[in-house]
């Protein structure tokens, strides 16, 4: 191999995206696992700074003014290079050319930026900097259950360069920090600027740190340190996130529980989407004190949903968990089966409470969890432990997969599918998705014959017959759906009335859960709607343009103009299944353009929506009508598709392994090096899977 196999922050850094004012450009978020924050269109300014319990809500923060003025109005577009250890930017202002360095550094409650002035005209010349300062932080100890993190209105009072913000149950503490020989200029509390003469050409060094606590004292002590670690805050940070990304793929490294597996090959772009799936989910790891669960994992970050784990979201990484950090997945699942699954789409960690309303995907989730953990661990002594359920039923985990594979009885309609309900309980934005569809009931299905497996495993060999019997006569119903000829689904009305739903999520459903019960037509159909309709050369549509319903959002997770980050792996893991691996392999040169703007984005555009980032689909913006994060923990989706669908690779309950994949049609010497399945190590090499 000529490539090393282990990534650093330098080789998943996002390439530099151009962020002129009101641009479709959604700025990277930082975190040391503890804070979170988001730079702003500008070259200083952070925002959406929160270490829960605390936050700053989505206020912003240290924008630049030079000269008096604020920089944004210049009109002067800003340079962004995102790192998993700091956001590096730049831009030039009136012969000014600034750069800045921003991180949270690791361990503390804030973040930090270094700031960089060159003079470029050869003129010696005052320059006159300085910052627009906000607060509006609070702490909320109760539970997070709104989308956007808690803020107060604050009282502001200034001394020097530093401004303390409080609404008397937190404290923010920033200061301006300026080099010798810059003099402080008066002015109102919120703008500090300061005054120095700059030879010509020479270069200047100012700073900007940001804290927050409970206590006064903890902020002022934070930001002190802040200071004082300026300048070698962004190496400690790099340290750092080198050490954590490693740690990933060591198995004797005890930061994480497990490992994922090494991926060798040549192919640049199989590798890219291997990093970007980890790094992705790295990036959501919250070791926060204050969490009642211990270590858990986002679901969005930076702006949205503060310290909530969709089941939904955390089941598309399921793969990774149960390789990587076994012991939280563990906790997460058996916290989940204590509350009321159709009652809410997660939990939030300040309390361990649930968050929001129900999801029809959760017990097809929870399915998928309890087996990839059981599978990939070879912890069986977990389907035997006893959890008590929301209503007070207390059982063995295994009966509770066998009820979860069931559960769609009670919402079974008159032509014997289950009705999954409303716009809100499935895709949010595609007001024709709804009812009985394809996707869940394909899913059904599997969850009866994954939950007859387990009784197998059990040695229950008539309840695995009566749940494979109530599988087969459920597929057939499932199968009549399908609309011969067009490749896609009908979603059939409580009034018995069948809408066509041109819609991704049944097409990767369907071919992750069902491909072979599908006749070879109906595959071929399936895969040349998808390329007629839903790929794009660096991404993919989740609704197709010719739906009728694509007039009724412009939401890009669901919609026709872009996808949720984990609909382009499953959709490619569905055509595998399906029998067509040729057009994922052509495909995986164009999705891994899409990976150089930071870890997987809410939603990213299609080409048509907005013009792409050399060459890769743009991220989404936040603001409205978008409302999309910068970055989803679904991010493990990619790690699942190299896994488990270009090397094919399956474990069953007893932890068999197998691969099947189409890995040589890409390249023939790939392999995966300490795949850990019950704590043995196996490699993957030449479609063999050998104990290593």
């Amino acid at each position: 191999m000529t490539h090393h196999l282990v990534p650093t922050c330098a080789d998943v850094a996002s390439d530099v995206v151009v962020d002129a004012f009101d641009d479709m450009v959604n700025p990277p978020g930082l975190t040391n696992h503890w804070a979170v924050a988001q730079v702003d269109h500008d070259v200083v300014a952070v925002r959406s700074l929160n270490v829960p319990p605390v936050s700053q809500g989505d206020s912003i923060s240290g924008q630049l003014y030079l000269g008096g003025r604020l920089a944004r109005s210049f009109g002067a577009p800003v340079s962004v290079r995102w790192r998993p250890d700091r956001v590096e930017r730049s831009t030039t202002i009136d012969g000014w050319e600034i750069t800045t360095v921003t991180v949270c550094p690791p361990g503390e409650p804030g973040v930090s930026v270094t700031i960089e002035v060159t003079e470029t005209t050869g003129t010696d010349r005052d320059l006159r900097l300085g910052l627009w300062l906000a607060s509006t932080v609070t702490k909320q100890a109760g539970p997070w259950r709104s989308a956007e993190p808690p803020q107060a209105t604050n009282t502001l009072t200034r001394t020097g360069a530093r401004l303390v913000g409080t609404d008397g149950s937190a404290t923010a503490v920033q200061e301006f920090v300026r080099p010798d020989g810059a003099r402080l200029l008066d002015g109102p509390a919120h703008v500090v600027e300061a005054v120095l003469e700059v030879p010509a050409g020479a270069t200047v060094a100012f700073g900007y740190v940001h804290a927050v606590a409970a206590e006064p004292a903890e902020a002022a002590q934070v930001a002190d340190r802040l200071v004082a670690g300026l300048a070698d805050a962004a190496r400690a940070s790099e340290v750092e996130w080198d050490r954590q990304i490693a740690a990933m793929f060591d198995p004797d490294d005890d930061e994480f529980g497990g490992a994922l597996p090494v991926l060798e090959t040549d192919d640049e772009a199989l590798r890219r989407l291997y990093w970007w799936g980890a790094v992705g989910v790295l990036w959501f790891k919250r070791d926060n004190p204050a969490s009642v669960l211990g270590r858990t994992y986002d679901t969005l970050m930076p702006r949205y949903w503060q310290t909530t784990t969709f089941i939904w979201d955390y089941s598309l990484s399921s793969q990774v968990h149960a390789l990587l950090d076994p012991g939280v997945m563990r906790r997460q699942i058996a916290h989940w089966v204590g509350l009321d699954i159709d009652k809410h789409f997660g939990t939030e960690w300040l309390t361990g409470g649930p968050v929001g309303y129900w999801y029809s995907v959760n017990h097809y989730a929870m399915t998928r969890l309890v087996r990839d953990y059981v599978a990939f661990t070879g912890d069986r002594a977990f389907l035997e432990e006893s959890l008590t359920t929301a209503d007070g039923v207390t059982q063995r985990l295994a009966d509770d997969v066998r009820a979860w594979s069931r559960a769609w009885h009670r919402i079974r309609s008159a032509s014997g599918l289950a009705d999954y309900g409303e716009i809100d309980n499935l895709l949010e934005c595609v007001s024709s998705y709804v009812h009985e569809v394809a996707s869940l009931n394909a899913a059904n299905v599997w969850c009866l014959r994954t939950a007859a497996g387990l009784a197998d495993l059990e040695g229950d060999p008539g309840e695995a017959a009566s749940l494979r019997a109530e599988a087969e006569e459920l597929v057939a119903l499932v199968k009549d759906l399908y609309i011969p000829g067009d490749g896609f689904f009908h979603a059939r009305q409580p009034d018995g009335s069948l809408v066509p739903t041109r819609h991704c999520y049944d097409f990767a459903t369907v071919g992750t859960t069902i491909a072979a019960d599908l006749p070879a037509g109906t595959r071929d159909e399936m895969v040349r709607f998808f390329t007629q309709e839903l790929r794009t050369p660096s991404w993919m549509r989740a609704l197709s343009p010719y739906d009728a319903d694509a007039g009724y959002s412009l939401r890009a997770d669901h919609q026709w103009n872009g996808a949720y980050p984990a609909w382009p792996p499953d959709a490619a893991r569905s055509a595998i299944a399906l029998g067509h691996p040729e057009v994922v392999l052509e495909w995986l040169p164009g999705l891994a353009r899409s990976a150089n703007q930071g870890p997987p984005g809410q939603a990213h555009f299609v080409e048509e929506a907005a013009e792409p980032v050399n060459g890769g689909a743009r991220k989404t913006p936040p603001q409205f009508p978008y409302l999309i994060d910068w970055s989803c923990s679904s991010a493990g989706a990619w790690v699942e598709l190299v896994i488990s669908g270009i090397f094919g690779v399956h474990v069953d309950w007893d932890g068999t392994v197998t691969a099947n994949g189409c890995v040589e049609g890409l390249d023939a010497g790939a392999a995966l090096r300490g795949l850990r399945v019950g704590g043995v190590s196996y490699d993957v090499v030449d479609g063999q899977v050998r104990r290593s």
